[in-house]
């Protein structure tokens, strides 16, 4: 009966802890801020770095462009005549706002297989590794977080072909991505250390 009560208790607070991870955090302008809100991000944010290359700030200015760290954004819906909701204008999900089949792309070549677009980690690897493709097929550097945002949003064969060019509202995106990777920078410079070797565990 006692092991029946822990193991229900344990199972709902594992159930409440997930639930609370998929709130967007509090203060999505300080990268301080959201890794005190939520610890794992950090290390998570920093696997992704060791593994593709692309720096911490870079990886979140560009979550934060597509999705502000909504774990189930979507593309907002089209109206029909105004008022009815249509079709949503694509398939782009979850934290990086991927679409269906540059998702399979990198499931297939990540290793990822069982990933999920509405999961933290899954999604900031899955940016780490779009930016190492954008840097093989683009020759963009690793942490050059304006054109890399480019080629995150026109695709990698857009962005060769310099697609970009006829739409100023998205090279202005891509330079407010730039100046929220350099906040970001400087941010986590300031509170870097107090993350380094920290662990938390529930139990």
């Amino acid at each position: 009966m006692l092991y029946s009560v822990c193991k229900f208790f344990v199972l709902a607070l594992l159930l409440a802890l997930a639930g609370c991870s998929s709130f967007p955090p509090a203060n999505p302008n300080n990268l301080c801020d959201i890794f005190d809100d939520k610890p794992s991000w950090y290390k998570d944010s920093k696997k992704a770095e060791k593994r593709w290359g692309s720096s911490v700030p870079v990886m979140m200015s560009i979550m934060y462009q597509e999705s502000q760290f909504k774990h189930n954004a979507r593309p907002a819906r089209t109206k029909i005549l105004w008022v009815i909701p249509g079709p949503r204008p694509s398939d782009a999900y979850g934290y990086p706002q991927a679409k269906d089949d540059v998702w399979d792309e990198y499931q297939d070549q990540s290793g990822n297989g069982w990933s999920r677009r509405d999961n933290f980690g899954d999604a900031i690897d899955f940016i780490g590794w779009y930016n190492k493709q954008s840097q093989k097929r683009s020759r963009i550097g690793l942490n050059d977080s304006y054109n890399l945002y480019l080629a995150y949003h026109e695709g990698h064969g857009g962005y060769n072909r310099a697609t970009y060019r006829k739409k100023n509202w998205l090279m202005n995106t891509a330079r407010k991505v730039e100046d929220r990777s350099q906040q970001y920078e400087n941010q986590l410079r300031s509170c870097e250390e107090r993350f380094k070797g920290s662990w938390w565990w529930p139990f």
